[in-house]
């Protein structure tokens, strides 16, 4: 058993050390959009990696979040002999030109990114198709995609779209099984720092549902950040999405991988994608943050903080099982 492990890592390290990193673009509405690729010789099959909200870059980093979530999700996929892409989302790392005002960014302009990516992709590795991974927000963009894929009829096993490939499936990691409006009231009500404003923050979701602006200097300055005029604008088109409907366009085979440590989704939305994708796979992650690694007892930021903590170890296993039990299909 010990020279059976010591064979699969030693397999797998030379696997990653024979990836080759490069980085790839494709046209955006005002410059390019960028990201790189984990390209591992002789692959079958290729994992592009959606991120989460706010300006989260392809490694899975931002200004109040250091995790390289998926860079290592990257680095375990090679491992395990599958290439892979993290994008850079558009107005954000790499892809900071390729919109000139972020206010006009949207969850279906995601999925159209999303959509153009995985034809380059797959035209890159020499596939037909490639596998989609959302996490978070990202979740969200890949069903959109997904689905608006099955209405330009473009499902179908081995039928290619017009760009040269198309997505075999989706890869769901802690994804919203609720609309994110009724999410963000969860987590404002998990926070007891919040009890202040709770109301106001009530308020201000409710209006935006409906569409309507709310006056940035007639809301609290501590919470006035989280109500720019650009993200309230972001929020009224984000509101009208429910995943459930989205997810019922959705005919690909689906991987939902959700830890019970998550902070910010929960196992409530991995079971409503569950009855909305029959075909679905779930594979629940005990202990797992929103971070998709293990939560650090007494410290529940410390995956948001650490990037050298590991991911799960059941995380790459469960999506190179998946995909596997799909390739050739």
């Amino acid at each position: 058993m010990i020279r059976t492990l010591r064979a699969t890592l030693l397999g797998s390290a030379m696997l990653l050390s024979a990836a080759q990193a490069e980085t790839l673009s494709i046209p955006g509405p005002a410059g390019a959009l960028q990201g790189e690729a984990l390209i591992v010789p002789g692959a079958k099959a290729g994992v592009m990696i959606i991120p989460g909200s706010g300006p989260i870059d392809r490694d899975g980093n931002m200004p109040m979040a250091k995790t390289d979530t998926y860079r290592l999700l990257a680095d375990g996929l090679a491992g395990a002999g599958i290439s892979s892409l993290r994008i850079d989302k558009r107005g954000f790392g790499g892809s900071e030109t390729a919109i000139a005002d972020q206010a006009d960014i949207t969850i279906a302009t995601y999925a159209q990114d999303a959509r153009d990516w995985a034809a380059t992709f797959a035209a890159k590795i020499g596939t037909d198709c490639v596998w989609i991974a959302g996490h978070s927000e990202g979740g969200l963009v890949a069903l959109v995609a997904a689905a608006e894929q099955a209405k330009a009829g473009q499902a179908k096993a081995g039928q290619a779209q017009a760009g040269g490939g198309r997505i075999c499936g989706l890869v769901l990691m802690a994804a919203p099984g609720r609309k994110v409006s009724d999410l963000m009231r969860m987590q404002f009500r998990q926070n007891p720092y919040n009890a202040p404003v709770l109301d106001e923050l009530d308020g201000i979701v409710g209006s935006l549902e409906r569409g309507e602006y709310r006056d940035e200097e007639k809301i609290t300055p501590a919470i006035r950040p989280l109500f720019s005029k650009g993200l309230q604008r972001y929020m009224m088109q984000l509101f009208t999405y429910d995943p459930v409907e989205v997810a019922k366009g959705v005919t690909l085979p689906v991987l939902i991988l959700q830890g019970d440590r998550d902070m910010q989704v929960k196992s409530e939305d991995a079971a409503l994608l569950a009855k909305a994708l029959p075909q679905a796979r779930s594979v629940p992650l005990p202990g797992v943050t929103h971070m998709l690694k293990a939560d650090v007892p007494g410290n529940p930021f410390a995956t948001y903080q650490d990037p050298k903590l590991p991911l799960d170890p059941a995380l790459v296993p469960a999506i190179v099982d998946f995909i596997g039990s799909h390739h050739g299909k």
